[in-house]
């Protein structure tokens, strides 16, 4: 069996992948330094967690399931220990995108970060229906970057990524550089800012007397509809009073050069504000 150590373990993310590493073809060993943290592991594998040095002996594959702020701080730490050929996985664009992993030419660095289960899906099933960030029930796509290391070692780091972030329909393969660009770039600096913008627009619609429950029924309603549309999910069309709607719409909330927020300078200056 393939060994991998995953360090963070115990924590809310660490906890997920250990529970689909446990399903999987790997041989998992947990690494936690916070107590509650061990326990979460004792009582859900019926394992302690082992010291670093243990878990990375042999260990093909080391997952570094830590909080952004913590990646550079964690793998300058434990880069050095590694074993040549060991490929490090890391589960968003962030740290490594900001410089923050140690330099090391006989390392593989793999980024891998799930694209959560779409809004438009098949799911019957409740629990799946139920799983709206993913690696539980619903299915959802990934990405994955081979930032550095021999080419064989790509389908290796898919593979783990699969199983972490199980059930997977499609894998998809970016550059660190274009993982940014989605996230924090895409989904969010841009959706997640306009989806807090509708709460606060349904917000100040409830505060001009319109119902809370009939304004939030209103607005995911027509988010629906809507998205359906716009992404040609359906055959439709908006009204013409719908387009005249959304021009004036951008004018009056989108500043006219909201697109620079693409520019690699502002994705470095947003992945350095996360890190």
């Amino acid at each position: 069996m393939t060994v991998v150590a995953l360090f963070g373990a115990g924590g809310k993310m660490g906890m997920r992948l250990g529970c689909n590493l446990a399903r999987s073809r790997f041989e998992t060993r947990h690494v936690e330094i916070s107590p509650a943290g061990q326990d979460r592991i004792r009582e859900a594998f019926g394992a302690a967690s082992i010291e670093p040095e243990a878990a990375i002996a042999g260990a093909e594959v080391v997952i570094l399931a830590v909080p952004d702020t913590a990646v550079g701080a964690v793998a300058a730490g434990l880069v050095p220990k590694l074993a040549a050929g060991t490929i490090v996985v890391i589960l968003d664009a962030a740290a490594p995108h900001a410089g923050h992993l140690p330099e090391r030419a006989d390392i593989t660095y793999f980024v891998t970060h799930p694209c959560h289960p779409p809004i438009f899906n098949d799911e019957t099933e409740e629990a799946a229906r139920a799983d709206h960030f993913g690696g539980v029930a619903a299915k959802q796509h990934i990405v994955n970057a081979l930032m550095q290391g021999p080419e064989a070692h790509y389908a290796l780091g898919e593979e783990v990524a699969r199983a972490i972030w199980a059930p997977v329909m499609r894998s998809h393969r970016v550059t660190v550089e274009q993982m940014a660009i989605l996230e924090p770039g895409l989904s969010e600096t841009v959706c997640a800012t306009l989806l807090d913008a509708m709460r606060e627009a349904m917000e100040e619609a409830i505060a001009r007397g319109v119902p809370r429950e009939a304004a939030r029924d209103f607005l995911l309603g027509h988010m629906n509809i809507l998205a359906a549309v716009t992404f040609g999910e359906v055959q439709g069309v908006f009204s013409d009073a719908c387009n005249k709607a959304i021009v004036f719409g951008k004018e009056t909330i989108l500043r006219p050069d909201w697109k620079r927020l693409f520019e690699p300078q502002e994705i470095a200056d947003s992945v350095r504000r996360i890190t």
